[in-house]
């Protein structure tokens, strides 16, 4: 067991679903967030209330920790500048505090859409190139290059999660992209206990029939997720639109990111229901 994890984004809807299954990894769980969280606090759980781009408050609620889960961040695309302060500063906060203080890992939580704009037909790998579709994804791709420099010049492992879609199954393309949340709770716990990391990179999917990614290259993770979004199968079809081959939203893995402008709302062409209620 380990003595201290911190999890940022834990009032979001994904962090806050992990506080659970992670205070049950260590002695002592710091959950952090820009807004205060719902509910009552774990046993084992403290709440910091941090933005990440004060570094000097992320250095100082990370002292002690053996990993940090970032999960904290815009989960959407906007503007540049607020994509900047979030999602590009606060990643770099998160790795100079997790450097300053002596952590081991970091376990991100990166995204398809840094790859976004890879066409559907593709069957990728967690090795091919960046290829982003909004801002959004262009700072994950900047999260991933950290990642892997850091590992590189200063020997923190890091994790990145490239999740694709953690909410209920109700279109097509959730029919391959669906990250059930027993299964991303179970990708977590892997990117923790594994023992040797070094950097990686794995897909957040689960075992759907029609998943369109590769993780064969992190399989050393001991990654082997349940759920298979085909029992759903059935209904979406019955129900879905034909297909428009000139719509990037429909024929790239990014979805309705690759689709919108730049700047513009992704999750606006998107309907993101919490399976969980």
């Amino acid at each position: 067991m380990l003595n201290k994890l911190v999890l940022t984004g834990a009032a979001g809807r994904l962090g806050s679903s992990l506080r659970e299954p992670l205070a049950k990894l260590c002695k002592e769980l710091v959950s952090t967030d820009i807004v205060p969280i719902q509910g009552p606090l774990l046993d084992s759980e403290r709440f910091i209330q941090a933005n990440l781009n004060d570094l000097a408050a992320i250095e100082e609620l990370t002292k002690g920790a053996d990993m940090i889960v970032h999960f904290g961040a815009i989960g959407d695309e906007t503007e540049f500048d607020a994509i900047l302060q979030s999602n590009i500063i606060g990643v770099y906060n998160i790795w100079e505090a997790a450097h300053r203080n002596g952590i081991r890992r970091v376990v991100y939580a990166s995204s398809i859409h840094a790859v976004g704009m890879y066409p559907k037909t593709e069957f990728i790998d967690t090795n091919v190139q960046h290829r982003p579709d909004t801002y959004y994804g262009l700072a994950k791709c900047f999260a991933e290059d950290l990642a892997r420099m850091v590992w590189e010049k200063r020997g923190i492992e890091a994790v990145c999660l490239r999740i694709l879609s953690c909410s209920k199954v109700n279109n097509t393309r959730s029919l391959g992209s669906w990250l059930s949340y027993d299964d991303l709770h179970q990708l977590v716990r892997r990117a923790i206990e594994t023992p040797i990391t070094g950097f990686t990179v794995v897909y957040g999917v689960s075992n759907n029939d029609r998943v369109p990614v590769d993780n064969s290259q992190a399989a050393f993770l001991g990654y082997r997720p349940k759920d298979n979004a085909e029992q759903f199968a059935p209904e979406i079809l019955a129900n879905a639109q034909p297909s428009d081959p000139s719509d990037a939203g429909q024929m790239c893995h990014g979805g309705a990111f690759a689709s919108v402008a730049l700047g513009h709302s992704g999750n606006a062409g998107m309907t993101i229901e919490d399976e969980r209620a």
